[in-house]
C-alpha cells in the first residue's frame, strides 16, 4: 500500500497549504481528496507535486508491505 503520510509534512516545512495547491498550482479537490484516503493517482500527479514542492518522490509517498498498515 502506498500512502502519502509524507507529503503533508513535506508540505509543511516549505510552507505550502492545501488551499494554495487548489489556487495557485491548479491542483484539483479530486487530487487532493485522493491523497488524504491515501488512493491511487497517477505518477504525473506525484511528479507535479515533486515540481510544485522541489523535492523526491521519497519526500511524499511511502510504500507498505500489504496488510502491513
Amino acid at each position: 500500500m502506498i500512502k502519502y503520510d509524507k507529503l503533508w509534512e513535506t508540505m509543511e516545512k516549505k510552507g505550502i497549504t492545501q488551499y494554495m495547491l487548489v489556487k495557485d498550482y491548479h491542483i484539483s479537490k479530486s487530487l487532493l481528496h485522493r491523497l488524504r484516503k491515501n488512493l491511487g493517482i497517477s505518477m504525473n500527479s506525484i511528479d507535479m507535486l515533486c515540481d510544485i514542492l522541489d523535492c523526491n518522490i521519497e519526500d511524499i509517498a511511502t510504500h507498505y508491505p500489504s496488510g502491513e498498515e
